[in-house]
């Protein structure tokens, strides 16, 4: 899978990427909204490819059991409604128009549209956005059959929804397409232990999110605070709990060029823009990070950071 460059204002806005995805194999891309729009409009004329687009309208006059009996016809599968219906765990809903669902299962049943799909990768944006948890449970069920035999590719906005299907996942943003450390907690439990205890240098912070040990490099985090006894990492207008202290983090990331700009903050210098004064004791740090981000500078630390910036 291709998506060729895109510049905006003689800048790349989107480099050119080459997706090798493997059989059976489910990938998340989270990035904005332009990008996820430009990625979705250079696959719309690859016939490989099954796209479903977020708020995808479906035909709202029909019950339930009309549109799975239309789309069985439309794509002349052999299965039977009532077979389908125990499979979508829609059976008591069977009578009930579309229009008359709840937004929750009228979005569910939208994207079952998806499981009568020919082609051989689906390209789905935001498809749990819109669902409540049971329902996300039922789609995730599906996402995961029908990965035995196509290839998906879920681009959104959220890490937990990426994480909910996806075996890989990337980050796609105005430094790139990078991929993410994802690991089962389990899994990596024993070594984060063992890189704790050892005397080596650190490559990676590791964070947690739904159940999964999230591993960032240094260079994506753009600033860490502490709030009510709880250390967040900012990753991209993203948090990520952490369970290291912020004076041990401060220590382990003082090379790649973070600084304690206050008591409750530790930020990316690489990702600092400007320096706001707004009173004679009251400063803070305008970040370079495509979002409008500002963090506190305090007083007693401005002439340091002035030394660090040779300013």
């Amino acid at each position: 899978m291709q998506f060729q460059p895109v510049y905006h204002d003689g800048e790349i806005f989107l480099p050119k990427i080459e997706l090798n995805m493997a059989c059976n194999q489910s990938i998340g891309i989270i990035t904005d909204l332009k990008r996820k729009q430009i990625l979705m409009n250079q696959l719309l004329d690859h016939s490989q490819y099954y796209i479903f687009r977020a708020q995808q309208n479906e035909y709202a006059q029909l019950t339930v059991e009309e549109l799975i009996t239309f789309l069985i016809n439309v794509t002349e599968r052999n299965d039977r409604a009532t077979m389908l219906l125990d499979y979508f765990a829609l059976k008591e809903e069977r009578k009930i128009k579309i229009k008359n669902l709840s937004p929750s299962k009228r979005m569910y049943v939208t994207l079952l549209r998806v499981y009568f799909a020919h082609q051989p990768t689906l390209v789905l944006e935001e498809p749990y956005f819109y669902l409540e948890e049971q329902d996300r449970r039922q789609f995730k069920r599906i996402l995961d059959d029908l990965s035995k035999q196509m290839q998906i590719l879920i681009l959104t906005s959220n890490l937990e929804d990426a994480l909910i299907s996806c075996d890989a996942i990337y980050r796609l943003n105005e430094l790139g397409l990078h991929p993410l450390d994802i690991r089962d907690t389990e899994e990596t439990k024993q070594d984060v232990q063992d890189n704790n205890q050892a005397n080596i240098s650190l490559q990676k912070i590791n964070t947690k999110r739904n159940g999964k040990v999230i591993l960032f490099n240094p260079p994506e985090i753009d600033f860490i605070e502490s709030v009510n006894g709880s250390i967040l990492v900012h990753v991209d207008g993203e948090h990520y709990d952490c369970t290291l202290t912020l004076t041990e983090l401060e220590q382990r990331l003082a090379n790649f060029g973070f600084f304690r700009c206050h008591r409750s903050y530790l930020v990316n210098l690489q990702k600092v823009r400007e320096i706001i004064t707004w009173t004679k004791n009251s400063y803070s740090l305008r970040l370079n990070t495509g979002k409008e981000l500002v963090v506190p500078l305090s007083r007693s630390k401005l002439q340091e950071l002035k030394v660090l910036l040779n300013l």
